[in-house]
């Protein structure tokens, strides 16, 4: 080694319990942070007994994008835990349209849960979180800005537990609709 430069620090990855598996309070895969509703609600449960404020959300998040991840960022701030709920593929298709999801549930949770601010996410098939929202009890519920409190499914039953429930605000033009919008518009043939 040449004076004056370091050897890089070689950090293990392993568990500090010895164990193989990845540990469940700090997953090191983001595939590890997408779960079961029943292993959400463990999660949340352990968080809010530990005086952990919940954050809740829900949406399609067909692709990602500027707004997604502005929002996200805000809902995290709002809590110490945040838990997003992706609609399935059949539930998108049912709400969004033919030819929707571009991509299919799993890969839109794995690429939700690389997030940083994403804690854990879960997949549900209902049209709305409705079930979802009743069983985590989050105390906090977040929608984007296009979605007024007094439409935002779950609202009244958190609000009535003594939760919060929050619109954040819209980025303008950052849309998945407006992004397929865009790259078909590109693909067009020209004259």
């Amino acid at each position: 080694m040449r004076a004056g430069r370091r050897e890089p620090r070689v950090v293990s990855r392993e568990p500090r319990d010895g164990s193989r598996e990845p540990s469940t309070e700090h997953p090191r895969r983001a595939r590890d942070k997408v779960k079961s509703l029943a292993a959400v609600v463990r999660a949340v449960r352990k968080a809010q007994a530990a005086s952990r404020r919940v954050v809740f959300t829900n949406g399609c998040f067909d692709l990602l994008h500027r707004g997604h991840t502005r929002y996200l960022e805000q809902a995290r701030a709002l809590g110490d835990l945040l838990v997003v709920a992706i609609n399935g593929d059949t539930s998108v298709r049912t709400l969004k349209g033919r030819g929707r999801p571009v991509v299919p549930a799993e890969e839109r949770a794995e690429v939700l849960a690389a997030l940083a601010v994403v804690d854990l996410v879960l997949i549900f098939d209902d049209l709305t979180p409705a079930r979802v929202i009743h069983a985590v009890r989050p105390d906090v519920l977040v929608k984007g800005g296009d979605w007024p409190i007094s439409q935002i499914v779950g609202a009244d039953f958190v609000q009535s537990r003594g939760g919060i429930a929050r619109s954040l605000p819209y980025v303008d033009g950052a849309s998945t609709t407006e992004l397929i919008r865009r790259v078909l518009a590109r693909r067009a043939p020209r004259d």
